[in-house]
């Protein structure tokens, strides 16, 4: 599922179950796993974290109320994380219950008769439903709450960049984040043997479409020779 089809899929169900509310598959940002190099590996390696492939769906409080938002891309992880340990053809679900506390599901997300199985217990939950007329699993959408438009979802970016080795660049880097109300949690440089060194930015959390004016801004900056990478930073280190 290198392009998050699959997984976009699954979070439009479970959002739609988690919330009560009708959660279309249109309205799950989608990003797979195609822009994530071998560099995105090792940077998160060295900084104890992992990259996974996440559906996350979620409540967010805001001026204009609750509201639902759902979302599929590749993120940083802590290694100590229990969605880190899942690997080959397991998925798991990591859930956070205003009760219940945080809470794990894990099982096999591919193969012949896992989905055999999964198909079956579908069949005979619909022959209950209409058929014997016993019970079911019956959609819930009584809550109905609005879906956030992905700019206004909080996430942490963490940006590679290149950029011109002299002084007084970090602070126009810095310049440009504050500019767009977006604050630096972290910040990593390195020097190399040239006219360019690479800076490892990680922000607070601050609203998507924040984010995102904040890399068009660099993008074109004369300090910026290249964005290396750009990948969101989920749970805490």
């Amino acid at each position: 599922d290198v392009e998050g089809f699959d997984a976009a899929s699954k979070a439009t169900i479970l959002a739609s179950l988690a919330f009560h509310t009708t959660v279309p598959v249109e309205q799950v940002h989608r990003e797979g796993i195609l822009g994530v190099t071998a560099d995105v590996v090792q940077q998160a390696e060295r900084e104890g974290r992992v990259v996974k492939l996440l559906a996350i769906c979620e409540r967010i409080d805001g001026p204009e109320g609750e509201r639902i938002a759902a979302r599929v891309h590749p993120a940083l992880i802590p290694d100590d994380h229990p969605l880190a340990a899942v690997h080959e053809a397991k998925n798991a679900i990591f859930v956070t219950a205003e009760a219940a506390g945080d809470l794990t599901f894990y099982g096999a997300g591919a193969g012949g008769p896992e989905t055999a199985s999964a198909v079956l217990g579908d069949l005979v939950s619909i022959a209950r439903r209409h058929v014997i007329g016993g019970p079911g699993v019956a959609v819930s959408s009584h809550a109905n709450l609005p879906i956030a438009p992905f700019g206004d979802v909080p996430t942490r970016y963490q940006l590679r960049l290149a950029v011109a080795d002299r002084p007084g660049v970090l602070a126009a880097i810095a310049t440009i984040l504050g500019r767009h109300d977006v604050s630096i949690a972290s910040i990593e440089q390195h020097v190399a043997d040239g006219p360019t060194a690479s800076l490892v930015l990680g922000t607070h959390a601050a609203p998507e479409g924040r984010l995102q004016r904040v890399v068009d801004a660099l993008r074109t900056h004369e300090d910026v020779a290249s964005i290396d990478h750009v990948i969101r930073i989920e749970a805490q280190a």
